[in-house]
C-alpha cells in the first residue's frame, strides 16, 4: 500500500493499475519482449496508444487494450499518469490520446449512421493495436480492413488468439465489425491499395478511411501520395477521411515526425475533397469533458491565430493538434 506522501487524490475513476493475469502468461509475456527487442519506435507506438485507452477506461471502452498495450507500457503511463495527478498538473499524461480516440470513435459513429444502415468500409491505415472492430457497435453493417506492417499485424493476431483461448477475462472476445481482414503491407510502399484492393476492398463502395496517429510518422511525399490515392476515391464513391494533423513545431522526437500541415482545411480540398471540417483538442466536438480548464495547454493555443508559431506569453512553439474530417463524393464539386 502506498505511503500517504505518495497517495494520488481521491477519484474512484482512477483506481490502481491491475494488470489481467493473461498478460504473464508465457505466450504473451514472449510477444512483449518480441515487440521490445525487434520493434523500432514506430512500431512501438503502437502498444503506447493501447495503454494509453488502456488506462482511462472511465471513459473510452477497449476491454483488449491492456493486453494490446503490455505491462511495459502500462506500467509506464500508469507512473507518468499518478505523478501528474499527485502534483495537479493541468494536462494529465494521455490526455491528448483519450481526446483522439473519443473524436475518432464519434466521428466515425456519426459518418456510418448517415448512411442509414447502408453500410460501408472501413479502412483502418497503420492500424496497430487498433480494437474498433471488436469494441465499436456502429461498425456491425461495415466491412473493416486494417492496413499495417506484417510484424505488426502477425503480433496483433497472436494477442489476440491468446485472449480467445483464454478462460478468463477475455473469454467472451467477439467481433463487432460485420467483417474484419487486416491487410499486412507498408503504406510507405507504392502497392499498397493494390494489396488492399486484393483483400476484398472494392474502390466503389462507401468508405471511411481512417488515419490516426499515423500521418505525422511519413516523410512529406509518403504522406502526400496517401491522401491523394484516397482524394481519388472521390470521383468513384462517397468517401470519407478522418486524420490528425500535427503543425511544424513540436516538441517531440524529431527523428521519428516528419509531415506536417499548418492548414490541412486548406491542404485537402487541393487535393480533390469537397467537404473539410477542422477541429483543435478543446473546441466542442473535441473536449469531452476534459478539457474545462480554460488554462491548460490546448485552450490557450486554441485562443491565438493559428499562424502564430510561438506562443507570445513564453516564446514555446505552438504544437497544435488538428482533427480533420474531410469528405468527398461523385456528385459533388469543389467550392
Amino acid at each position: 500500500m502506498a505511503d500517504q506522501e505518495n497517495a494520488l487524490p481521491q477519484d474512484p475513476t482512477w483506481p490502481e493499475l491491475k494488470l489481467p493475469d493473461l498478460l504473464h502468461t508465457d505466450v504473451v509475456r514472449e510477444v512483449h519482449a518480441t515487440i521490445e527487442n525487434e520493434w523500432d519506435p514506430l512500431q512501438r507506438s503502437a502498444c503506447q496508444t493501447a495503454a494509453g485507452r488502456a488506462l482511462w477506461k472511465h471513459l473510452i471502452h477497449d476491454p483488449l487494450a491492456d493486453l494490446l498495450a503490455g505491462e511495459a507500457y502500462l506500467t509506464s503511463l500508469y507512473e507518468k499518469i499518478k505523478k501528474d495527478r499527485i502534483n495537479n498538473a493541468r494536462e494529465v499524461s494521455g490526455v491528448i490520446l483519450a481526446v483522439r480516440t473519443l473524436w475518432f470513435d464519434s466521428q466515425l459513429e456519426a459518418v456510418l449512421n448517415s448512411f442509414s444502415g447502408r453500410g460501408a468500409q472501413v479502412v483502418i491505415l497503420g492500424a496497430g493495436m487498433d480494437a474498433r472492430a471488436y469494441r465499436l457497435s456502429c461498425l456491425k453493417e461495415s466491412d473493416v480492413f486494417e492496413v499495417d506492417f506484417p510484424k505488426v499485424l502477425q503480433v496483433k493476431t497472436t494477442l489476440l488468439q491468446a485472449a480467445m483461448e483464454s478462460t478468463n477475462e477475455h473469454q467472451h472476445l467477439t467481433q463487432s465489425a460485420k467483417s474484419l481482414t487486416r491487410v499486412a503491407v507498408d503504406i510507405r510502399d507504392n502497392d499498397w491499395l493494390d494489396k488492399l484492393q486484393i483483400s476484398g476492398f472494392v474502390p466503389e463502395k462507401n468508405t471511411i478511411w481512417l488515419l490516426e496517429g499515423i500521418l505525422y510518422y511519413l516523410s512529406h511525399s509518403q504522406a502526400m501520395q496517401v491522401l491523394k490515392i484516397i482524394a481519388e476515391k472521390c470521383v468513384l464513391t462517397h468517401t470519407v477521411l478522418l486524420a490528425d494533423f500535427m503543425n511544424k513545431p513540436t516538441t517531440l522526437s524529431s527523428s521519428i515526425l516528419h509531415f506536417y500541415s499548418d492548414w490541412p482545411d486548406h491542404l485537402l480540398p487541393s487535393l480533390g475533397f469537397s467537404h473539410v471540417k477542422l477541429s483543435q483538442i478543446g473546441d466542442p466536438d473535441a473536449d469531452f469533458g476534459l478539457m474545462h480548464d480554460p488554462l491548460n495547454l490546448f485552450n490557450k493555443l486554441r485562443s491565438l491565430p493559428r499562424s502564430v508559431q510561438h506562443h507570445p506569453d513564453d516564446g514555446t512553439p505552438c504544437c497544435r493538434l488538428y482533427l480533420v474530417q474531410a469528405s468527398g463524393s461523385p456528385n459533388q464539386t469543389i467550392p
